[in-house]
């Protein structure tokens, strides 16, 4: 039985307040003046660290800052989650990453978005929860059989999915994967932030970077749009696709934009659909190589189908991005096949919509302080799984902004030096 999740109360500034664009953000530099008294004083307090970005990527990265002492603001250029960490699908899995260069960040992150949710109310609060995951094959151009499932599939297939369906196998259970709501998940998180460890949240468009020039050039403070100085002791970059508008980042490495699309669906049985993701092998009926749509049944009663991805330019403002009206008719149509209960007439569409996923040249995320400038870190690059590994990778850069190092996972993989003298020579 579908379990309703209360809807979450959201403070103001975590809404749209205005329209910005996102400029190539100048680095201003300083010559230190401070004096040694002074910067004893300032070791006494709390580390100053400003977050650019509100996606979920920048806000467990303030949260656990914020929980393990820092003063921290998050500065987003329009609401929390307005991109692809509210719109993403919100799956988890614990070993789809094994043997990859990411597999201890994926494994860290899904054990740590399990206590959280113990520690959040998740299930209620960001409709955390275990999930069974199924591998199909549709052929579009089929019509389904008589019995509605393939021969021998009755202990896999949910009586829901009721399309010609083929080949059903189980490629994750409730121990290896589950899901969150992204947006409920994000929103949560930094409203704990707010009440619990002072997060400050600042709408604003980040203009400038200002670093001190001494022997080692270090992070002095943010500007916004409007003159507004925000002084830290370290920065933390957090921009997903937009890192490829940041002069700073891309002139070490590059960020590309994958345009994702999706719609929300309420069938009018929620309680029929159960807990079930499916990752489909769908052919069109033209013969074509298959697409790889996916599906997620949500403890809201909604179910969220997802796919029809190509790298595209991202847009400066988040507000701006919109579906391409064919990829949103396909995935209407894969929802048809899978099932009747998802079919023109048994639903109501909630949502037709677009995210663009940051991907880096090697498929590994971007996590470290920044090559030649102190307190400046950046967090981006990861991809389709953003919002499994948020939690270890905010916790990570939470340890080695303040320690100077990460415990919870090693960050060696990840750090931005890896590309310093890669792009020297490219056209």
């Amino acid at each position: 039985m579908a379990v309703m999740s209360p809807s979450l109360s959201i403070s103001p500034f975590l809404r749209q307040t205005r329209n910005t664009r996102i400029s190539i953000f100048p680095i201003t530099f300083f010559r230190c003046t401070s004096s040694p008294s002074s910067t004893m004083e300032q070791q006494q307090q709390p580390k100053r660290v400003v977050v650019c970005g509100g996606g979920v990527i920048g806000v467990c990265t303030a949260y656990f800052l914020a929980k393990n002492g820092a003063a921290v603001t998050l500065v987003e250029k329009s609401s929390v989650a307005c991109a692809a960490s509210g719109k993403a699908g919100g799956f988890l899995a614990l070993d789809w990453c094994d043997g990859g260069p990411i597999s201890s960040l994926a494994r860290a992150s899904f054990n740590l978005h399990r206590s959280l949710a113990q520690e959040l109310n998740g299930p209620q609060s960001y409709g955390y929860r275990p999930l069974t995951t199924l591998s199909l094959s549709i052929t579009e151009s089929e019509s389904a059989p008589s019995n509605s499932k393939p021969s021998g599939s009755n202990s896999i297939l949910p009586n829901w999915v009721d399309g010609p369906v083929r080949s059903p196998r189980t490629i994750g259970t409730r121990e290896t994967t589950a899901q969150v709501h992204p947006q409920l998940f994000t929103r949560t998180l930094i409203s704990k932030a707010i009440e619990n460890y002072g997060v400050e949240v600042v709408i604003g468009k980040l203009e400038s970077v200002e670093v001190e020039e001494t022997q080692e050039s270090r992070v002095r403070s943010v500007v916004l749009d409007g003159g507004r100085v925000i002084n830290s002791d370290a920065v933390v970059l957090a921009l997903g696709p937009w890192s490829c508008k940041l002069q700073l980042l891309s002139s070490i490495f590059k960020v590309h934009s994958l345009k994702a699309h999706s719609i929300v669906l309420e069938p009018k049985e929620p309680n029929a659909i159960t807990p079930h993701a499916l990752f489909l092998s769908y052919y069109l009926s033209q013969g074509t190589k298959p697409l790889d749509p996916e599906v997620y049944p949500r403890p809201t009663g909604e179910v969220y189908v997802c796919g029809m991805s190509a790298e595209e330019e991202v847009p400066d403002d988040p507000e701006q991005i919109v579906g391409n009206p064919e990829a949103i008719a396909v995935l209407k149509r894969v929802a048809k096949s899978v099932s009747s209960h998802l079919g023109e007439g048994e639903v109501e569409v909630k949502a037709e919509q677009a995210c663009f996923l940051p991907c880096t040249d090697d498929s590994v995320p971007v996590i470290g302080e920044v090559p030649g400038i102190q307190g400046c870190y950046v967090a981006t690059g990861h991809s389709c799984w953003g919002i499994l590994n948020g939690p270890a990778t905010g916790a990570a850069m939470a340890e080695l902004v303040l320690d100077g190092r990460a415990s919870i996972v090693d960050l060696t993989p990840f750090s931005p030096a890896r590309f310093v003298g890669r792009r020297k020579g490219k056209v």
